[in-house]
């Protein structure tokens, strides 16, 4: 590439034998373009690989950089001495992405003269003009010494640097006073793991998150060149002077004897796959961008060959690839970092380990470094895999840190396990690992259930021990609501379990520490939570096949036939509270005797709460609030009564007269006059008084009378409730068709969330509305600023003086983001009879949008239906609305026809709205 360039300038060169600098700059840019171009088209095309593309691009620009060098020497007329161009960081590794920036240094001696100056400045205006993104620095061998000395970063570019051009004497001088410039190899190490820990920390440090950072996550690129700079070091300490440089594609690590030659082979394979991946998210952003987002991953998935199999998609098979990638980056890491540690340690201290509680013959396999338990030298996994059980046993029950040896001896011995599927004592160990109580403020807890899951996990222990397991180790659901792998979900449900038991959720939802400090059956609980999702990605309803595979599992744990019901029991019907309290009408006896029929059991309701709260905060930190809390307690609390023999559906007539005796007596305390009580309590139908407590009536009546008095059209009130997390919104006025429509509208355009309604006709034809509402970050609206903006806009609204669909179009403007739209949300549409006595239910999934509910709620009121409830949630982009509904005459829909009707024009909606990501539409 070089040669061609050279001839290229020679020809451009003018009589006098100069090339014009606007003449030079275009050569160079379209010299780069075109090469660029052929790199590119050849590895999308997939004839080049990840590194070998990316050594290509950096050997691009070594010729490009040692042809502008000569140029700028002829130019500025500079001596052949006293400057060595060399390049640094990831550029010094030979590699280079598309749009990466890249590093360069100029090394000079302790004067350099000002035709060196010059040449160095041309160098750098000229790299400018061609649109290179250069990081640089001049300093002479001295210098980089010392800022080396001073900062870490530094210290670790110079570990890649390289000459590309110029005084190579320079550039031996400093390799061999670099490599001899003391023995800090052991601070560095651990100068760089404590910054790799900052790092993941900044960029999520958990690895399984479903929109990763590939370059600087946990598992990431960053993580395998932190390994290769610690394996450089190590070999600088073990031979000073200069050190040769393994090729690109072969990290330093693999080409010693650290590793064996299958942990080799897979971390080449990583290494190149990372690389690949991130050739790709640059050739498709067009600039440097290191995020894996939802809107590239199908198309990298795509790129890279992978197709959908089965009930899998592509793009899921592609990032379970990835997610597994990066455990095989954190694994090197376990493995490899012992290792180096004690070559440059030397001598470590090591007691015997006297083994409370264990025979004698297999203490002695184990020793403590460091307090830490380590197996010793006359310990072999491989061998005795039991041995890797006790050593478990022991950190658990003495609270002992597992040494990083021992780690690293558990991954190595990882296939070794499945032999002791059948062993009681692994399961016996396994089970007191899982259900280790969560310990808060401690100044040295011991590790919770999750933490040992996370150990077990990552070293390959739990997939080995449990093959089904391994099916859903770094799979992900491609969704805006998950942002866990399902694996990495699972552990996280059995950690908010922990925290429940340990009181740490007690100040959101007192009822459930109480729940869990009197569990009777602990052990169900936590085989439940930990396999509740197991059976995702295989096709089918998860619960029903979940349930399935915990018939076979839980034995082989030692969980007997009464706890083997229970979790499987569990696994089945783990969405059931959360789909009953958000999609259904918990004021709707009919709901909770359903609901009753199918627990029919105090200790399973009280169970199923705790793992229907895990799984919800396993989810994401966004998906749980005060709101829902709310609902799940007024649900368990209903069920609850009924399973106790408390209500019965003969009892409604009971209640609606117990209700208005209490809100009788409350207006008359507040000195309304019995004619005032009399007249409110004529208003409501049964429905509205079993839907709300006392105060919420008298508040009403308030409300009411108040309207009356001063003959006002239209009352509005906005009640935040922080507690809860939302805002309590009740609108008085004139019923009519499109009500519910207009006053949604209004909200939307206000940025207000509906996450439930109450829609009632009183028997003299007014509406008494009752929405619940959130902003955009799921909390209440509270300002007097926020209320007034959200009383006003339902005013126009409902007066017509809000223009409602030109205000939604301009927010959708600014809607969802373009890696949003990659998600495919399907849409449907459900009609159900049996689920109310009273009431069509119609549920409707889609994809949310700003207006969703305005379109969805004018479209039924097209359809001749009044709404008497509403009840909205959102899982990422997937919105479910679940609407009560009657036809005009206040009955039921029950013909075939007229529900087909409804359905279609439902889908209809939700496809016209969706056009710029059209859905497949599913009836139901």
């Amino acid at each position: 590439m070089r040669a061609v360039l050279a001839v290229a300038l020679d020809r451009a060169r003018q009589a006098d034998g100069t090339v014009s600098r606007e003449d030079a700059v275009s050569l160079f840019r379209r010299h780069i373009g075109r090469h660029h171009g052929e790199i590119r088209r050849l590895f999308e095309g997939r004839q080049l690989k990840g590194i070998a593309a990316a050594s290509t691009l950096a050997l691009l620009m070594d010729g490009t950089i040692s042809s502008l060098f000569s140029l700028a020497r002829f130019v500025t007329d500079a001596p052949e001495t006293g400057l060595c161009l060399c390049a640094t960081g990831g550029f010094g590794a030979g590699l280079l992405a598309p749009y990466s920036d890249i590093d360069l240094l100029f090394l000079t001696t302790m004067e350099p003269g000002p035709k060196i100056t010059a040449q160095i400045e041309y160098m750098l205006y000229f790299l400018w003009d061609l649109g290179v993104r250069v990081g640089h620095a001049t300093r002479s061998v001295e210098d980089c010494l010392q800022a080396a000395r001073e900062d870490l970063t530094i210290r670790t570019t110079l570990l890649d640097a390289r000459c590309i051009v110029g005084d190579e004497t320079l550039f031996s001088e400093l390799l061999v006073r670099f490599n001899t410039s003391g023995n800090g190899a052991l601070s560095f190490i651990h100068d760089k793991i404590d910054e790799r820990e900052k790092r993941h920390k900044r960029f999520g440090d958990n690895p399984y998150m479903v929109e990763p950072n590939i370059k600087e996550g946990r598992g990431g690129l960053r993580d395998l060149q932190t390994l290769n700079w610690m394996t450089r070091v190590l070999q600088d300490a073990d031979k000073p002077g200069p050190v040769s440089k393994p090729k690109p594609h072969e990290p330093a690590f693999t080409t010693l004897s650290l590793l064996t030659e299958q942990e080799a082979n897979r971390a080449r394979r990583a290494w190149n796959f990372l690389w690949t991946i991130r050739l790709h998210l640059h050739y498709i952003a067009g600039r440097a961008d290191e995020r894996l987002s939802f809107d590239v991953q199908p198309v990298i998935g795509g790129r890279m060959g992978y197709a959908g199999h089965g009930r899998q998609q592509g793009v899921e098979r592609f990032m379970r690839h990835y997610f597994l990638t990066t455990r095989e980056v954190m694994r090197l890491s376990r493995i490899l970092e012992p290792t180096i540690m004690q070559r440059l340690q030397g001598p470590i201290r090591e007691t015997a380990y006297t083994g409370p509680g264990m025979a004698s013959d297999v203490a002695r396999h184990f020793h403590l470094i460091n307090d830490q338990i380590a197996p010793a030298g006359s310990a072999d996994f491989a061998s005795e895999p039991r041995l890797m059980v006790h050593m478990l046993d022991a950190a658990f029950r003495e609270n002992l840190v597992l040494h990083p040896t021992a780690i690293q001896q558990l991954i190595r011995n990882e296939r070794r396990i499945a032999s002791l599927r059948d062993d009681p004592f692994t399961m016996q160990v396994f089970l007191s690992l899982l259900m280790q109580q969560t310990e808060m403020n401690r100044e040295n807890p011991r590790p919770s259930g999750a933490d040992w899951l996370t150990i077990l996990n990552d070293t390959g222990f739990l997939g080995a021990l449990l093959p089904d397991w391994s099916r859903i180790v770094g799979q992900m659901q491609f969704d805006t609501y998950h942002i866990y792998t399902v694996d990495e979900h699972n552990i996280e449900a059995v950690r908010m379990l922990g925290w429940i038991e340990a009181g740490t959720m007690a100040d959101e939802i007192p009822l459930v520490y109480d729940l869990a400090r009197d569990m009777q059956s602990r052990r169900a609980m936590y085989v439940a939570t930990l396999l509740h999702d197991i059976a995702k990605g295989r096709g089918g309803d998860h619960s029903v096949l979940g349930a399935e595979v915990a018939q076979h599992i839980c034995p082989q744990l030692g969980l007997d036939a009464e706890e083997t019901e229970t979790v499987s029991w569990l696994i089945l019907h783990h969405l059931l509270l959360s789909q009953t309290a958000f999609r259904r009408d918990i004021d709707d006896p009919r709901t909770i005797l359903d609901l009753a029929d199918i627990i029919q059991s105090p200790e399973r309701l009280r169970l199923l709460l705790l793992l229907t709260i895990a799984d919800m905060r396993a989810v994401s930190p966004n998906v749980w609030n005060a709101w829902k809390a709310t609902l799940l307690r007024e649900l368990y609390s209903r069920v609850a009564e009924v399973l106790e023999g408390g209500l019965a559906a003969t009892e409604r007539d009971e209640r609606v007269s117990h209700a208005k005796e209490m809100v009788r007596d409350g207006l008359v305390q507040q000195g309304l006059t019995d004619g005032q009580a009399a007249h409110f309590l004529s208003l409501g139908y049964a429905g509205y008084w079993l839907g709300f407590d006392a105060d919420t009536h008298i508040r009403h009546a308030r409300l009411v009378l108040d309207s009356e008095t001063h003959s006002s059209p239209l009352t509005i009130e906005a009640t935040p409730i922080p507690q809860r997390d939302v805002t309590e919104i009740t609108i008085f006025s004139a019923d009519h068709s499109g009500l519910f429509s207009q006053i949604a509208g209004g909200l939307a355009v206000a940025g207000a969330s509906i996450v439930d309604a109450r829609i009632h006709t009183l028997s003299d034809g007014m509406a008494l509305d009752t929405f619940w509402v959130q902003d955009g970050n799921g909390r209440a609206f509270e300002t007097p600023l926020q209320l007034a903006r959200l009383n006003g806009l339902i005013e126009q609204a409902l007066s017509g003086r809000l223009a409602i669909s030109a205000e939604l179009e301009r927010l959708s403007d600014q809607r969802t983001a373009r890696r949003m739209r990659a998600i495919h949300v399907p849409s449907r549409v459900v009609i159900d009879n049996r689920a109310s006595e009273r009431h069509t239910i119609i549920e409707i999934n889609g994809r949310d949008r700003p207006g969703l509910l305005y379109d969805i709620t004018r479209t039924i009121s097209d359809q001749s239906l009044q709404i008497s409830s509403a009840h909205i949630t959102t899982y990422g982009m997937r919105a479910v609305d679940v609407f009560y509904v009657r036809d005009l005459i206040g009955t039921k829909v029950t013909s075939e026809t007229r529900m087909a009707e409804i359905r279609a024009a439902l889908l209809a909606t939700l496809s016209e709205g969706d056009a710029s990501h059209p859905s497949r539409p599913v009836a139901a």
